[in-house]
């Protein structure tokens, strides 16, 4: 069972090397799972050669590197989950534990104390997780299966200090017991499954990576404008059913090719960060904004008419001249939903023709089609 522990610890260790090798460097922490994994491997070499190697290799040395996997795991853990690795903590604990089992293994020999101490250990750490992992982990799936093997895992480390409590833990690792067989095979499992959510949590995040991709801008983080204009299909397939439609503004920023002609194009980039920014403010939690293309940009108003979209736009000009440095003027089109027969394609023609007038009549306004 130990062979085996090993064995998955090697497997999984270079399923998440692989992948540390070949995700993008925004998902981090998948350095700490990978080795993790390897010091549990290491770890379990040195278990299973008891008898062959000295005991502060396969007892001491063995232990403290099953308790600095299991720390490393968590401190991956952390930094995937954009939270800082506090290591020195775990530096003490760590100079504690090795102390104690030095103790334990040559001054003060005692196989059942010796156990126990590193259960609390384990416990400690594992329990550590799986409260970090409830306050900062959510609810996907990946996270729910760590913080089930990790309960799981709690406790069976708490049946087997009760175990050494009651006088069953044993002489010997290796001795042919039930509550070393259960005990062991627990950690076979638990290395495989704490693996396998790794790999799980790892690869959720990149899905949900590259769907934004997929669908927001890179500049500005807004929508771009395939998502956009299928938020604005669906929007107009609920105004079928239910009534109520949409408004529709298109807003285009103001003489922007003269802003990138004199000051730059990094400049630009500035303004249409910051005309994002602005415009997100104003708008309400259901209300979308997308980068229709270069300095136009198209805002989806749900359940709004044309006077409650108008507020919206005079919103939108007020917070663009407020006196930041970045601020711009915005010529604004805006048409509401006319009924039942409405399409989206009519929607952005009038939207664009009332852009072009707002354009024509002196920009820096909005006009209504």
């Amino acid at each position: 069972m130990i062979a085996m522990a090993g064995f998955m610890s090697a497997i999984m260790a270079i399923v998440l090397l692989f992948m540390r090798r070949y995700y993008p460097p925004s998902i981090r922490g998948v350095g700490a799972w990978a080795a993790a994994p390897l010091l549990w491997l290491v770890s379990t070499v040195l278990f299973g050669a008891r008898g062959l190697i000295p005991d502060w290799l396969s007892l001491v040395l063995a232990n403290q590197l099953l308790v600095l996997g299991t720390v490393t795991y968590y401190m991956g853990t952390r930094s995937f989950m954009g939270q800082p690795a506090v290591w020195r903590p775990w530096n003490w604990l760590m100079v504690g534990t090795t102390l104690v089992f030095i103790v334990l293994t040559y001054w003060m020999p005692h196989y059942a104390l010796r156990v126990g101490f590193f259960t609390v250990v384990m416990e400690v750490i594992y329990i550590a997780q799986m409260r970090f992992m409830l306050r900062h982990g959510g609810r996907n799936f990946p996270v729910r299966l760590v913080e089930l093997v990790l309960a799981l895992h709690v406790a069976v480390l708490a049946a087997r200090l009760i175990s050494i409590v009651t006088g069953n833990a044993g002489a010997d690792l290796m001795e042919p017991s039930l509550f070393q067989t259960l005990y062991i095979g627990a950690y076979v499992i638990t290395v495989l499954m704490l693996s396998i959510g790794a790999v799980l949590m790892a690869t959720d995040r990149l899905r949900t990576e590259l769907e934004h991709l997929a669908t927001y801008d890179s500049l500005t983080n807004t929508l771009n404008r395939r998502a956009l204009l299928q938020r604005c299909d669906e929007e107009l397939e609920r105004a079928q059913r239910y009534g109520n439609g949409p408004s529709i503004m298109m807003v285009d920023l103001d003489n922007f090719k003269a802003v990138n002609d004199t000051r730059g194009h990094q400049h630009g980039d500035a303004v249409l960060v910051h005309f994002a920014e602005c415009t997100r403010q104003v708008l309400r939690r259901a209300d979308r904004l997308g980068r229709y293309g270069g300095e136009e940009f198209l805002v989806l108003l749900p359940d709004a008419d044309t006077a409650a979209a108008q507020g919206v736009a005079q919103r939108i000009h007020a917070t663009l001249s407020a006196g930041h440095p970045l601020d711009c003027e915005v010529s604004i089109g805006l048409t509401s939903w006319t009924g039942p027969h409405e399409t989206l394609d009519a929607m952005l023609s009038r939207a664009d023709a009332a852009l072009y007038r707002a354009k024509n009549e002196g920009r820096n306004r909005t006009c209504v089609a």
